[in-house]
């Protein structure tokens, strides 16, 4: 059957089918659709045929059935003057398949159908025949060139996926679910639900609240309804037409919304109202500033003739505009990588999906595995060992197998407090990571992971060990007889009746001391308790937090002075080379005592001053500042500052922003807890309000010397995962909210090396030996090292404020980036999805503007924002598709949320496709 748009705006419909070739009922011939334009198109042409029986019959469109199956798929053909293309695909429920890959992958499947490989053969004949004759009728509904918008390809499939009123629209349990919802509400009200409560009861937010009062007064326009109460069956009506599929209706339905006076003209006052309830609905407040301005910029792209108003053919003219990025795959590429995706894994035996998932875990961990293997096996071997030791000991015959448990859990405590110490040697690990090749084998990115594994050991050990002493080895000795206790009294002296025997002498009290300091320090060092997450009443609020944290881990000297002394006081052990605390400790307390020196003295001989302080919206302070004579360093590694105007002994990291060849250092530090909420509050006292044309709240400038900033000290730089960039071709940046830091240092540094590299090409173009000239901040840097050649920046946050951070860097980026070696994605996450009827308008703006200026009305760079969130399976799948047989580096920042997905994708893409991801998330 085929629909199709008459001339005097009523729709025909035409069976087709192999019993009726040419006989036309018409129906429905008063009926007409929301607005007479739009009726008038001729560009696309719904088509449904249907094949009979016997599978003579084929479809041209629309639906390719089975009698015996109920499996089908309704196919939109887009006809052009000359061309006839596939516009959607549709599941037998009637839903897009909206996913390029399902798209490509429902062209292949009539191969599989239940009709055979015949039936699909005829079908594609019969597409073609229809389609001419779809091409010769579309010449009888041609509409006036002038106002109208070809809805080609690319431009409807875009369109048909926007201004959706409500994502969820699943037929008959939606609405279930609605009317559920409008019982509960109006169980006050007598079955009559108040504009107030209309957008709770449809499923919208409540920051959409103003939205959906807006909704619901266009379609109470439409039907006449006045006052602010409607019943079940009204909302059955408004319910209907909010989830029509139709664009038709979706764009009369948003028409209408900003058509406030229902006389089919919108003016500019409307434009710039829905403007301001869009932008607030987004929670954009810089396009609220601009409501005006932007409201002029729609009249003057849409009103050409300034008519003061603009007609429905005229937004519908804006809402077709294709995309202006469009991402495809090769198709060659995709199929390869659905065959591998589809494949059912139930099918493998048990034993071969085991193999499987062990082989890939091995790949992803090998270097994680043989670090913990080797450690573990370390531990086992000095309790075995110790164990056997006691095992033939007099003490033995007394305290029997619990003395034997508490020495090897002693020596596995040894090792285990001498081990934690090393992970955080920071300078170690950078020179260890930057000079010697060891970071091929061992997982420098895992160093405070590791630290806090050993912590887990160290807990098991102290519990083992204390456990074996009080509950058996002290209870057996009290208990003993005087034959059996004789033995024990060179060790232990007269044989004693409670308690208070061993809890008295130094290896007593040395270690109780020990256990409860390191369960403060543990219990403190927790995620809960050490980012504030736990509720506690106000007093206890000061045990949470960092400031809690840092100080009570540096109970540390008290815990390893009282374990020097309780590994000298041994009740069991009396020669001096048989106490071996001390030989397994002196090695990592020097190493890690130098580290705190070093730290102190660099800090002290390298001063840096303020040259420019900046505060951002989103609570980010920004410092720039003076780089210390040979401070050397990578992108993507980070610093420890201090400042003792909010605390002399508190040391906090932070990414460095700045790029290796700038002359400044710079941080952007983001107020999340009590010390960087102090250090925004000392220097914005010294911070005046930005001048005109200058972003940020505040901001001050150190001009000779007069701006009083307060001391900073720094100590760095530390190696980073994300410094390790360089050792990819293809790099993925993703940053969240300010996460974005450390990848913001790596794109300038891309940006720098393009500039060095141009100009030795410029060098060479006339007539020079190649080497950069001495002013270039590049000059003594080897470019030739520089393996990256394409990157992908992600930066996903929730403020639009916040893209005024690195607003200088983006732009610069879009300007140098000729050759196109950086692909940047700014995402808002504060605003609906693209397609979503409350950022309609938005997008439409954001092309406008960016069409005509050049600058995106989101972020205010030359850079086009994304809304919502990033679909990173999308992500992954584009740059495997792009960049066969390479390997690519992730690199992450920010919260901990995205981690395992991010992670979990770059796995399963590493392992089904010829493109490797290799994962490194950034640890502080």
């Amino acid at each position: 059957m085929q629909k199709m748009g008459t001339d005097d705006g009523r729709e025909g419909f035409v069976e087709m089918g192999s019993n009726r070739h040419s006989d036309t009922e018409v129906v429905g011939a008063d009926r007409r659709a929301f607005s007479g334009p739009l009726n008038k198109r001729g560009t696309r042409k719904s088509a449904r045929f249907n094949i009979p029986e016997d599978g003579g019959g084929s479809s041209a469109g629309g639906s390719v059935k089975s009698r015996n199956s109920d499996d089908y798929v309704e196919i939109t053909l887009d006809v052009g003057e000359d061309t006839v293309a596939v516009h959607s695909v549709k599941t037998a429920g009637g839903g897009d398949m909206e996913d390029p890959e399902l798209t490509l992958l429902a062209k292949g499947l009539e191969k599989r159908s239940s009709l055979g490989s015949t039936v699909v053969r005829n079908a594609s004949a019969r597409i073609r025949q229809v389609s001419e004759e779809l091409k010769r009728l579309t010449s009888y509904s041609k509409r006036p060139q002038a106002g109208h918008f070809d809805r080609n390809k690319s431009a409807a499939t875009h369109a048909l996926k926007g201004l959706k009123f409500i994502t969820k629209t699943d037929g008959a349990a939606a609405w279930a679910a609605l009317e559920k919802r409008f019982d509960e509400l109006t169980a006050a009200t007598t079955g009559l639900l108040p504009r107030a409560l209309f957008g709770e009861c449809i499923g919208m937010n409540k920051d959409s609240k103003d939205f959906a009062g807006e909704l619901f007064d266009a379609l109470s326009r439409r039907r006449n309804i006045t006052g602010d109460l409607i019943n079940k069956a009204q909302l059955k009506e408004f319910w209907d037409q909010i989830v029509d599929q139709s664009f038709d209706s979706r764009l009369q339905t948003f028409f209408d919304m900003v058509d406030k006076d229902a006389d089919g003209r919108i003016t500019e006052a409307e434009v710039r109202e829905i403007i301001g309830l869009s932008a607030s609905a987004n929670k954009l407040s810089n396009i609220q500033k601009q409501a005006d301005e932007y409201a002029a910029l729609i009249m003057e792209e849409l009103d050409p003739e300034n008519l003061g108003y603009i007609m429905i053919e005229n937004l519908e003219t804006l809402l077709l505009q294709s995309p202006t990025q469009t991402v495809r795959g090769e198709s060659k590429n995709l199929s390869q990588m659905l065959s591998t995706k589809l494949r059912n894994p139930n099918d493998q035996s048990i034993v071969r999906r085991g193999y499987d998932r062990f082989k890939y875990f091995l790949q992803d961990n090998w270097q994680r595995c043989w670090v913990i293997t080797l450690w573990i096996g370390a531990m086992a071997g000095l309790f075995t060992w110790k164990y056997l030791q006691y095992k033939d000991r007099a003490a033995f015959d007394v305290m029997g197998h619990c003395v034997s448990v508490a020495k090897g859990a002693a020596e596995t405590l040894k090792l285990n407090m001498a081990l934690i110490l090393l992970p955080v040697c920071r300078n170690t690990i950078t020179w260890l990571r930057n000079k010697t090749k060891l970071g091929v084998v061992v997982p420098f990115d895992d160093n405070l992971n590791f630290h806090k594994v050993i912590a887990v050991g160290i807990m098991f050990g102290v519990g083992l060990h204390a456990i074996s002493h009080l509950a058996c080895d002290f209870p057996r000795l009290i208990s003993a007889t005087e034959e059996e206790y004789e033995p024990m009294i060179q060790y232990f002296g007269e044989q004693p009746d409670s308690y208070w025997h061993f809890v008295k002498g130094a290896e007593g009290y040395t270690g109780i001391i020990m256990v409860v300091l390191m369960a403060i320090a543990f219990t403190l060092a927790t995620p809960w308790l050490r980012r504030g997450r736990l509720n506690l009443p106000k007093p206890l609020k000061k045990l949470t937090g960092f400031n809690a944290f840092w100080y009570s881990h540096h109970l540390f000297i008290i815990v390893y002075t009282l374990l020097i002394v309780h590994g000298i006081k041994l009740y069991l052990t009396k020669e001096w080379y048989k106490k071996t605390t001390w030989m397994y400790l002196a090695v990592p307390i020097l190493l890690y005592v130098a580290e705190r020196l070093i730290r102190a003295l660099r800090s002290s001989v390298r001063p840096v001053k303020i040259q420019k302080v900046a505060v951002y919206p989103g609570n980010v302070l920004t410092l720039h500042m003076s780089k210390p004579q040979g401070f050397k360093y990578k992108s993507g590694q980070y610093m420890f500052v201090n400042c003792k105007a909010v605390s002399p002994f508190e040391w906090h990291p932070f990414s460095i922003t700045s790029a290796p060849g700038d002359d400044y250092l710079s941080v952007h530090i983001r107020t999340l807890g009590d010390w960087t909420r102090q250090l925004k509050t000392v220097f914005s006292q010294v911070c005046q309000p930005p001048a005109n044309g200058k972003s940020g709240l505040l901001r001050a400038e150190n001009q000779g010397g007069i701006a009083n900033f307060p001391k900073v000290l720094i100590d760095g730089p530390y190696g980073a995962p994300a410094q390790d960039y360089k050792k990819y071709d293809v790099v993925l940046l993703v940053g969240l909210g300010i996460g974005a830091t450390p990848m913001i240092s790596i794109v300038k540094d891309i940006v720098n090396n393009m500039k060095a590299k141009k100009e030795e090409e410029e060098a060479l173009e006339n007539g020079g030996n190649g080497q950069l000239p001495p002013g270039s901040p590049l000059s003594k840097k080897n470019t030739t090292n520089f393996r990256t050649t394409r990157a992908y920046f992600y930066w996903v946050t929730r403020e639009q404020g916040s893209f005024d951070w690195f607003k200088g860097v983006m732009n610069e980026v879009a300007e140098m980036d000729q050759n196109g070696v950086i692909e940047m994605h700014n995402y808002c996450t504060s605003v609906y999805e693209e397609g979503d009827a409350r950022s309609a308008l938005i997008t439409m703006l954001q092309s406008l503007n960016h069409a005509k200026n050049g600058v995106d009305v989101v972020s205010g760079t030359r850079v086009k924002s994304h809304f919502a969130k990033p679909n990173w399976r999308t992500v992954y799948k584009r740059i495997a598709l792009t960049h066969t047989d390479s390997r690519v580096g992730v690199f992450y920042c920010g919260a901990p949320a995205p981690v395992k997905e991010l992670k979990q994708l770059a796995s399963d893409f590493s392992h089904k496709t010829s493109t490797k991801f290799d994962f490194h998330k950034e640890n502080f």
